[in-house]
């Protein structure tokens, strides 16, 4: 395998372990992390040794999500007063880039549990939820937290979970942004079981995988393969229309607001602007 900045992957009796390093606080999502994904999957998906793979993150907490002050520099552009139609094409690119990254797991051929410990939110919710299994820590806490920065998810969250906890949970989350934990995320189905920490939910992540990468791989494949083609065409168009969406309509006085509240450690208000 390759040498990544914002990853480790070890590999043993044909299961890949995908560790987020960061090196944002917390695994946030970085430039690093946003090249390197897709890439990290590809190799696994091409690797004939590899027949499943445990997805968790180092430390405390599987991430932060996006971290917004490495990644300032690709919303600058189209926050700027009259941002025209080039700025707003190449955000549209930079949104459908992230998008192929996260996409990358959801379609590598070999099933991918997540182990989630401390805290997963937004772009790490995104992340799980491209995943075929979920995990959880009884310190997990998720948090579709976009709308409390003044933006519509557009990463994979809104697509993927309303086939993963329905629409009900999926629209209470992602209105209130709030924070659940790990027994909520079970009784909605956003996670399988939970166990009692981060070293027992990685470890059955494992026992999982194993028990995965013993069966005849190309028929597991062939599984994932069947059972995608029930959601995949509906999460490529939504990804396709909230990208758009958000390349005309995200520039707002409330995400500045937003953005600068974040900075300054203080509550935002929000003025529909």
């Amino acid at each position: 395998m390759s040498e990544w900045k914002a990853f480790t992957v070890e590999i043993a009796d044909h299961v890949a372990r995908v560790t987020l390093i960061g090196p944002g606080k917390g695994n946030a999502m970085g430039p690093d992390f946003w090249r390197e994904l897709p890439e990290v999957f590809g190799e696994l998906d091409a690797d004939p040794q590899v027949r499943a793979v445990v997805l968790t993150g180092s430390g405390k907490h599987f991430s932060f999500g996006l971290d917004l002050a490495s990644m300032a520099g690709t919303l600058a552009p189209v926050l700027a007063d009259g941002a025209k139609a080039a700025p707003r094409t190449e955000f549209l690119k930079e949104i459908r880039r992230m998008q192929a990254a996260v996409t990358a797991v959801a379609e590598c051929t070999k099933p991918v549990i997540a182990a989630v410990s401390g805290w997963c939110v937004g772009g790490g919710l995104d992340l799980i939820a491209a995943a075929d299994i979920r995990l959880a820590a009884a310190d997990a806490k998720f948090s579709l937290r976009e709308a409390k920065v003044a933006i519509v998810a557009d990463i994979g969250s809104l697509q993927r979970l309303p086939a993963i906890i329905g629409e009900g949970h999926l629209r209470e989350l992602a209105y209130t942004a709030k924070d659940i934990d790990a027994a909520r995320a079970e009784r909605i189905g956003l996670v399988n079981e939970v166990f009692a920490d981060q070293d027992a939910v990685v470890a059955a992540a494992h026992a999982m995988a194993g028990q995965i990468a013993v069966n005849p791989p190309l028929v597991v494949q062939g599984i994932k393969d069947v059972l995608e083609q029930r959601t995949s065409p509906a999460v490529t168009e939504g990804l396709r229309y909230v990208s758009a969406w958000n390349a005309a309509f995200l520039p707002s006085t409330d995400l500045t607001e937003a953005i600068q509240a974040v900075f300054e450690k203080r509550e935002p208000q929000f003025k529909g602007e």
